[in-house]
This record gives structure tokens, sequence and C-alpha cells, in this order.
């Protein structure tokens, strides 16, 4: 992927400028020659990131946009989007950047995401024939000690159950495993899922029972994976953007009982559902019912606010005003 991007709309069709091989200035004297209004940063600080092009402030308007959970403490920046879950009105202070409100969810989700055909069963990945399958897909470097020991003690407290994990490199089934020992719990109960292509993955990801998620680095893309395959998603809501992004995501899908404040609610949450075939059956039915119509999918609105933002932004840049929070109207 090209380290940066320069879009600018064009009287009938876009342009697009591969600029991956260009300097920090090279780029940021086109984006002034192209006279973009507002530039968006899809990266932040991680990644392919390019934060000196926006230092030279080559746009009038800059703007945090969905790669970086939190802020990017620099005055160069203007906006940052987020909702009013992820980032509290009285956390603002702590952010460098304006916040543009979105008013479901500042996270965006494709409508026409593609699910494989071809459904594995339990067998194909390795799973029990019966038993309830938690499971989290999030990068094992957000899994700490004390989430591990919650998800051990509902390993023991539910005969028959797996933990299904993505191996995001060798290192992990070992080590995972060697933990699970150590806190009382076979092995062999945790399941490692290898990292295959996204639609296949999203078709395996229907076969868990509930998606157990991090604290406190939440689930962020594979939260809103698992809701869209049906999968109800057990949070604790955390203190930080990038803690609170799965309540957000389930408050947007008409979810928010499944956002807890605690890991003993947490944790016995997801003890009671695992212990309830009824109540959870009844929760994936209405996930199942909601999906096509709740605001996380809801792809087309979730683009009208989007372009309102900026568009708020930038008129209050001709009008001479300082860069300022605002909240978006719901288009729905």
């Amino acid at each position: 992927m090209p380290d940066a991007y320069v879009t600018q709309p064009c009287a009938i069709e876009g342009c697009f400028h591969d600029v991956s091989g260009d300097t920090d200035q090279g780029i940021a004297e086109l984006i002034r020659a192209e006279k973009i209004d507002v530039l968006i940063n899809l990266n932040g600080y991680f990644g392919l990131e390019r934060t000196a092009v926006f230092a030279l402030k080559p746009a009038p308007i800059q703007v945090n946009y969905l790669g970086f959970p939190g802020t990017m403490g620099a005055p160069f920046m203007d906006y940052i989007v987020a909702d009013p879950i992820v980032l509290p009105e009285d956390q603002q202070r702590h952010f460098a950047e304006n916040v543009a409100y979105l008013p479901y969810t500042y996270q965006p989700n494709d409508r026409k995401r593609a699910i494989a055909d071809r459904a594995p069963t339990r067998k194909d990945c390795g799973l029990p024939e019966t038993g309830v399958v938690f499971c989290c897909f999030n990068n094992t470097h957000k899994l700490t000690p004390e989430m591990f020991d919650v998800w051990m003690r509902l390993l023991d407290r539910t005969p028959g159950s797996v933990l299904w994990v993505l191996e995001t490199n060798p290192a992990v089934p070992q080590n995972l495993r060697r933990e699970a020992a150590t806190r009382g719990v076979a092995p062999e109960r945790i399941v490692f899922a290898p990292v295959i292509k996204l639609a296949e993955h999203l078709s395996r990801v229907q076969l868990a029972d509930l998606f157990l998620d991090t604290l406190p680095h939440n689930a962020h893309t594979t939260a809103s994976d698992a809701l869209w395959c049906g999968v109800p998603v057990i949070t604790c809501l955390g203190t930080t953007f990038a803690g609170r992004v799965a309540a957000s995501l389930l408050q947007a899908v008409s979810l928010g009982e499944l956002v807890t404040q605690s890991l003993d609610e947490y944790e016995a949450l997801a003890l009671r559902l695992a212990n309830d075939p009824r109540r959870l059956a009844a929760l994936k039915a209405r996930l199942a019912s909601n999906r096509d119509t709740a605001a996380l999918f809801d792809t087309e609105s979730y683009t009208r606010q989007l372009e309102s933002a900026y568009v708020m932004m930038w008129e209050r840049h001709l009008k001479g005003e300082p860069p300022a929070s605002f909240m978006v109207e719901a288009h729905r």
C-alpha cells in the first residue's frame, strides 16, 4: 500500500496521485498545488505514516480520522472524527484536536461486506461438535494477563466450552497453552484459527457463540466483523478512545446491554449467557434482525453524516472562524 494518497474532486471524476516515492516536502507542495481543502490523516502514528506532511500544514483543514484511535497531540491537526461514546465531552480537554461528533458511531462499515458461500463445520475448524465456543479474533498484543485470567475462569466454569483465538504468529499457541495450563485449564481447550482470506474468515466466525472483547484496548474491526456475522460481543467500557470502541459499535446495533462497566460484570454476563442457551439464542436472533436496519451497518447514512462533518468544518473556515467541536445531525 502506498505511504500516502492525495485525492481531489475534478470536474468529471476523481484524481489520484501515487506519492509513495515522494518526499514529505514534495507531497505537501502537491497538496497545495491541487488546492486540497480538507486533508484526512488515516494513519496517525501507525504503519507507513506521513505525519511530517501534516506538520507542514499544506491544507487549511486537517483531520485525524479512523486509523489512530486517540489524539495525535499535534497543533497542526484541526479535528478528530469521533462519537459521544468513544470520546465523551469530559475527555475533550485531553485531545489536541477539536471533535467532529458523528451521531451513532465513528466507525464506517460496508453493508456489502462479503461472507464466503462455503460454510465450514466446527470439525473443519478444529472445534468440538458441542459446547460453547467463546472467541476473540483480536491481535494477541491486546491480551493482558488479567483478561486471560477472566477467560480461563469462564472456561473452567462452562463445561465443554473452548476459546477460539487468532494465531497471529507461531509463538501464540505455545505461549497461551502454557499460560492456560498454569491456570488449571487443559491447553487443548484453546483452539487457534490461522489467518485466511477475509470472506472465508467471516464465514467461519459464524460458528462462534460469544465474542469476548479485550481491555484496555478493545476490538475494533474485529468486533464489527463478529456483529456482521451474527455473533454477540461482550465488552467492558474502558477509559480511553481505544477502550470504548466496542461499546460504540454495540450501541449502534442496539445491543447496549452487552456493554459492562467492570471486568467482574463482564465475566458474570459472559457466564450467564454461556449457561443460558435460550437467552443467547434470543440475542443472536435480535442481532440478525437488527443487522440490515441498524445504524452500524447503514453505509449510506454514515457517508452522509461524514460528508456533513467535512462540510461543517469547511463552512467554519470560510466564515473565518477557528476550528471548534460540533455534533453532526443524525441522517437516517
